[in-house]
């Protein structure tokens, strides 16, 4: 008996002894990795307006849009500034104009985005005062916008791209309106 326990006794030391010396490797792995830009390049502008001045409104109220789908403060900025030029060039309400001021003045995205509301339905009542001679665009809505008070906005296309949300919730939204 005393036999069996030197016996296992030695086993228990050598398998102790055996596994704390073990020396666990660590394998190092090396991943690279490069951040792709995000780029929403948008689509050709397919709806002509009678007023010519309707037309640069559109298009550049666009070129906001997709500046804000790009997270882009700095391009959202300097296009609010067209956006600006195009507004005083066929006449609109203060708030509108205060709205485009507030993304032109903006460094901070989420701010221009939250004015983008303002400028959005401003730039709605526009152009359904308007007449439409060729093409269509598209209004379409966020539910998740504005922690889920949602958010409109007028699109050159037919697919979402969402400008509250950029890069990370680029499809969510739906249309809720075709304007022929």
């Amino acid at each position: 008996m005393k036999a069996n326990h030197l016996v296992i006794t030695a086993i228990l030391t050598l398998v102790f002894v055996g596994c704390k010396n073990e020396k666990k490797e660590t394998e190092v792995v090396t991943v690279e990795t490069s951040k792709e830009t995000f780029n929403h390049e948008g689509e050709d502008i397919a709806v002509t307006f009678e007023d010519e001045k309707l037309n640069t409104v559109f298009k550049e109220y666009v070129a906001v849009k997709n500046a804000l789908i790009n997270t882009d403060a700095a391009k959202t900025s300097a296009n609010a500034s067209n956006l600006m030029t195009a507004f005083a060039n066929i006449g609109v309400e203060d708030v509108a104009l205060k709205a485009a001021q507030n993304i032109v003045e903006s460094d901070n995205v989420e701010e221009q985005r939250a004015s983008f509301v303002v400028v959005t339905a401003e730039v709605e009542k526009m152009l359904n005062n308007g007449t439409i001679t060729s093409g269509n665009y598209f209004k379409q809505y966020c539910p998740m916008a504005f922690n889920n008070n949602g958010g409109y906005w007028l699109s050159e296309s037919d697919k979402i791209a969402n400008p509250y949300f950029g890069d990370k919730m680029y499809r969510c939204g739906r249309i809720d309106a075709k304007i022929e």
